[in-house]
């Protein structure tokens, strides 16, 4: 009953700042899981499936906002899954601490540049929807889509902000494809192929679920009732923090 105490809460705190700021769970919970006792594989493929309920936490409140375009979540759906799977029957492959490193630095340099950048993600100015600039756009997606399916420790904020910085996006719609689409497909498409090639810890999996939903609709509502600033705050925080652990662990 205490490991279910400390799952649940861990799991709610994570994703309650996951759906504030687009991304970030993996801090808290990823390493929790290897904490507890968890081999890595092992913990890869439970905190896979449990991101797979901030997904669902994060939709009920966010469908509710109608933010998201069908044509656009069709593109982002279709450029990310496949790099989503390739990366996801990649990574039992792929040295821990090398991956983790170059995720590190990735990840503290993308809170820096939000840092500097004080309009970034404040305005919603769609672009680059068509021709050359469409086909690079989906070529980023690919990319996180792979990093998404293989390292699992914050990947979403790539989501964010490449759907911010190439896209036009601002914060409140970023967070919110971010959330819907990796969260609950990405991330599940992920879950199912690490939970065939894998080993899940199911009897882990009630208070992880239980505290991603609840996380994930309570991270939303704030985010959606504060407005980008506020999103934009957390997102550089929550970056910062997952680049500074993975470069210091």
């Amino acid at each position: 009953m205490l490991d279910q105490l400390i799952l649940f809460v861990a799991s709610l705190a994570a994703n309650f700042f996951s759906a504030l700021s687009g991304g970030g769970a993996g801090l808290i919970q990823f390493p929790m899981l290897i904490f507890l006792g968890l081999p890595f594989g092992v913990a890869l493929a439970t905190h896979k499936v449990a991101s797979v309920a901030l997904g669902l936490g994060a939709t009920l409140r966010h469908l509710k906002e109608s933010h998201l375009e069908r044509r656009f979540s069709l593109i982002i759906l279709g450029a990310g899954l496949p790099g989503v799977v390739l990366g996801a029957l990649m990574i039992l492959q792929i040295p821990e601490r090398i991956a983790t490193l170059a995720l590190g630095v990735l990840t503290l340099g993308l809170g820096l540049y939000s840092v500097f950048k004080p309009r970034l993600g404040m305005d919603h100015t769609p672009r680059n929807r068509q021709g050359a600039a469409l086909i690079g756009g989906m070529a980023g997606l690919f990319v996180v889509g792979f990093l998404n399916g293989s390292i699992t420790s914050g990947t979403g904020l790539f989501l964010t902000l490449w759907l911010i910085r190439w896209f036009g996006l601002d914060y409140t719609r970023a967070v919110a494809y971010t959330l819907i689409l990796c969260g609950l497909v990405w991330n599940g498409t992920g879950a199912l192929i690490l939970g065939v090639i894998g080993t899940v810890a199911w009897d882990w999996m009630p208070a992880l679920l239980a505290g991603s939903i609840l996380g994930g609709y309570l991270g939303s509502h704030l985010a959606i009732k504060k407005g980008n600033l506020w999103i934009k705050r957390a997102f550089e925080i929550v970056t910062i923090l997952i680049g500074l652990k993975l470069i210091l662990s």
